[in-house]
């Protein structure tokens, strides 16, 4: 990663879906793998990055809306849990940086923030006295995202700007409805999208900004794809504003459309245009969740290795429940993810790698998993 870049290095969260009210603080590496059973808490988790996205767009209140209630945001409801909490560190070799936020349930189903404020410390080991902001109380929408609006409010804006590169994608939408298989605003083009629906638009881009970056994306396609030649990323000719994502195959003059992709391949494409785009483009912190659906084991390995490629740039964090890609990674990589009987919540777990060690000689670490060694079993 870039030289002293400030790294997410944990998330504490409390009374949040699945994770019980007491907390559950989650350590995440250059590359993190969430891996549990159906139902375990790992998408829990993703959704609550998912959240923070909306958050730092002033658009809260429409999270709320497109996710069913804000009661069912709260640990078994808002009777049980009557508010949420969450802070996140991020630290660096001379700082360390920590925003936290409490919402509350509120008249109307809805949710308001009853405390946010951010720290700074200058040390990383935390050990001076830190600068610290209260934002704002009693608001719908974070008063973080309003105070970045201030040019004075450096501070506040270093905070946003590391909270908005935590990215959410999901590119499980490939149906014949989907954005990504229609057309494209082709100046729709800063950033890959979270649901991959403006790819023409951003391999358009690339193609016309970083060539060499472009290749390589199309070289990696062609290794699961091998039918597949190059795209034609041309504006339509009814409207020059608008791009799709038609392609060649070799040895032929033929041009094939969007439609004309599989699932699993659309959904490669995406990946390899995330996690190989030009490096100065790439969010600080990527979140996928279950991103070897629909792919070959071949295109399982790409895939890994294409995490870790991009992980020298940034931050990986994976939900699975692939065996196949678990394999790809080191142990220290592993967060298992299981569900407490007991308590009716959510645990997040690093595997200890000393009481691995034997283990490791003998078998990976997918015949531990199915072994229930390691644990994330149902």
């Amino acid at each position: 990663m870039k030289d002293n870049q400030l790294k997410l290095r944990s998330v504490k969260i409390k009374g949040y879906k699945s994770i019980h009210p007491q907390g559950q603080t989650i350590d995440f590496q250059d590359i993190t793998i969430l891996l549990g059973a159906n139902g375990s808490g790992k998408s829990n988790l993703v959704s609550f990055f998912s959240m923070l996205n909306y958050m730092m767009s002033g658009s809260l209140q429409n999270y709320i809306g497109e996710n069913g209630s804000a009661d069912s945001m709260l640990y078994y409801g808002s009777s049980v849990s009557p508010r949420m909490q969450a802070e996140l560190t991020f630290t660096n070799s001379t700082d360390k940086d920590i925003y936290k936020f409490i919402l509350s349930h509120a008249a109307g189903d809805t949710l308001i923030f009853n405390e946010e404020s951010i720290k700074w410390y200058k040390g990383s080991n935390g050990a001076a006295a830190p600068f610290k902001i209260t934002l704002d109380s009693g608001t719908k929408e974070s008063a973080l995202f309003e105070r970045t609006k201030n040019k004075n409010a450096k501070t506040e804006r270093v905070i946003f700007n590391l909270l908005k590169n935590c990215q959410v994608f999901q590119f499980h939408d490939t149906s014949k409805s989907s954005r990504i298989r229609n057309k494209n605003y082709i100046n729709d083009n800063k950033f890959l999208r979270s649901d991959g629906g403006n790819l023409a638009a951003f391999l358009y881009q690339i193609k016309n900004s970083n060539k060499k970056y472009y290749d390589r994306i199309v070289r990696y396609i062609r290794q699961i794809m091998p039918q597949f030649g190059d795209f034609i990323l041309h504006t339509s000719a009814l409207n020059e504003n608008y791009i799709m994502l038609d392609w060649t195959q070799p040895g032929t003059n033929y041009h094939f459309g969007s439609h004309q992709i599989s699932d699993g391949s659309l959904r490669f494409m995406c990946l390899a245009t995330l996690l190989l785009q030009p490096p100065d483009t790439l969010p600080s912190v990527i979140i996928l969740d279950e991103p070897e659906l629909g792919l070959h084991p071949s295109a399982i390995a790409i895939l890994a290795g294409m995490a870790k490629t991009a992980s020298r740039y940034c931050q990986i964090i994976m939900a699975t429940q692939s065996p196949r890609l678990v394999d790809e990674f080191e142990s220290a990589n592993i967060v298992i993810v299981e569900r407490n009987p007991i308590e009716n919540c959510s645990e997040y777990r690093v595997l200890d790698e000393g009481k691995l060690t034997d283990w490791i000689e003998r078998y990976s670490l997918s015949e531990l998993w199915e072994k229930n060694v390691l644990g994330g079993q149902p």
